[in-house]
């Protein structure tokens, strides 16, 4: 069948490869250049207005696929709840709330309890509807898309402000293994990838692509810790592997958990913000996962 005359011809895999490092590099670069600008406030400010406004676009992207399948959400208490929680997070691990230091129980206890007051919100919002038939679903599809995108971001701030060590190289270093992962799969899959891994969910998901994030994070990994393992305190060889490994393979699966999101929804991306990626969450969806593992692994392994 021929091509219409005024179609758009759909780009080539290079050419989606390159939008999509540009598109990655450039949002990056703010973010990472603001962190160690050497100007506290400047830091400071740039990058929670950064992380704060990822969290809410991708929450927004979130709200609009659900309503996609036709399934009802407290769109405005969703957002405003995110916003709340990420300004309330960076108070408390900045130590402008609570402890000095902003130690990390503080700051977990901080979310848990914030959490259980938004529960207890939308409730009583619904409580008090006059007509709302679809308030549970509701409720669970908002509480679900403030956990999936700011709560699960919110773990980027506690690795940044994590006390006592350099917690922007333990960012950096977690931010570029996962897109080291990305980078692999995607260029092993277009170069060799047969193998399916789920093609009812991603049909360009492959094995072999797979097999390339665990490669080139791991490789990628030990590099970094060899030439700034010196700033993150208790990192080893041993450790640069494993979590290469793991955060290569957890990268992999959240890309594939937004694949699932888009496709009950019946949607290619989920925004058009970032040319060649998508939507923010297209951006963040092998980040969002990772974030919690980094900080858990820091937190309980690394500084026990």
């Amino acid at each position: 069948m021929s091509t219409p005359a005024n179609a758009t011809p759909s780009p080539s895999k290079t050419q989606v490869f390159l939008r999509r490092l540009a598109s990655t590099v450039i949002l990056w670069s703010g973010i990472l250049a603001a962190m160690f600008s050497g100007n506290r406030f400047m830091s400071d400010g740039v990058f929670v207005l950064l992380i704060a406004f990822l969290a809410l676009a991708g929450l927004v992207e979130f709200y609009g696929l659900a309503q996609k399948r036709g399934l009802a959400s407290f769109k405005l208490s969703g957002v405003v709840g995110g916003v709340l929680l990420m300004v309330g997070t960076f108070l408390n691990v900045t130590g402008h709330l609570g402890t000095a230091n902003g130690s990390p129980a503080r700051v977990n206890d901080f979310e848990t309890g914030f959490l259980i007051l938004f529960v207890l919100g939308l409730c009583l919002r619904q409580l008090f509807a006059k007509d709302s038939p679809a308030g549970l679903t509701a409720i669970a599809v908002t509480l679900f898309g403030l956990m999936y995108v700011p709560w699960l971001l919110n773990f980027i701030q506690k690795i940044n402000f994590f006390p006592g060590v350099e917690g922007k190289y333990f960012l950096l270093y977690f931010i570029l293994l996962t897109k080291f992962s990305d980078m692999g799969a995607y260029v092993v899959g277009s170069l060799i990838g047969r193998h399916k891994m789920i093609p009812r969910i991603s049909p360009a998901k492959t094995w072999e692509g797979f097999a390339g994030a665990l490669l080139i994070s791991t490789v990628a990994s030990l590099a970094f810790v060899h030439f700034l393992g010196g700033h993150m305190a208790g990192m080893n060889s041993l450790h640069a592997v494993i979590l290469g490994i793991v955060l290569s393979s957890t990268a992999v699966i959240g890309d594939l958990i937004e694949s699932l999101f888009k496709r009950e929804c019946g949607a290619k991306d989920s925004g058009n913000i970032l040319p060649g990626i998508g939507g923010i969450l297209d951006l963040l969806d092998s980040i969002l996962f990772n974030a919690p593992i980094m900080y858990l692994y820091l937190r309980h392994v690394l500084i026990p």
